[in-house]
């Protein structure tokens, strides 16, 4: 897929701040891996993240908006898709990408495995969920500040 130069893996955060945790996180996994993975989001120069776009990316890490200034200017290819990460999904809705996200998904191939993740669990993520996701299944984590159930709260 190197010679393509097209991304196999694409993971959508809400934050350039979150976008730039999770590429620190992809780098460090993929230390000793024969993987290029890069972050794009706004509020920097566009030009440096086209010329690393350019040389072929495995995993790119983007923000919605920023991804969709390059699907415009026809820098990124997402024809390749293979795995779509929505991070904090919940966020993104909550901060209005529910168009983004759906302008994004068109872009991709219909074929892929889609991994959504939110810290809650509202009528709109399940929504969302329910559009996106074809057999999916559910993974809980225990909430924060509960006793478990051997511990008797006085």
């Amino acid at each position: 897929n190197r010679k393509q130069k097209t991304v196999r893996a694409l993971v959508l955060a809400p934050t350039r701040e979150l976008a730039a945790q999770v590429s620190e996180n992809v780098r460090a996994y993929s230390k000793y891996l024969p993987l290029r993975s890069t972050v794009i989001f706004g509020g920097v120069s566009i030009n440096p993240q086209k010329q690393k776009l350019r040389k072929g990316i495995d995993i790119l890490i983007a923000t919605p908006g920023r991804l969709l200034d390059h699907a415009n200017q026809k820098s990124v290819d997402l024809s390749q898709v293979e795995i779509l990460v929505l991070d904090e999904a919940d966020r993104m809705l909550d901060m209005g990408f529910i168009h983004d996200i759906r302008k994004v998904l068109s872009l991709l191939p219909r074929q892929k495995q889609t991994l959504l993740f939110s810290a809650t669990f509202s009528k709109e993520i399940r929504k969302l969920a329910d559009g996106l996701l074809d057999t999916p299944a559910l993974i809980e984590v225990a909430r924060r500040n509960t006793a478990a159930e051997t511990v008797e709260q006085l």
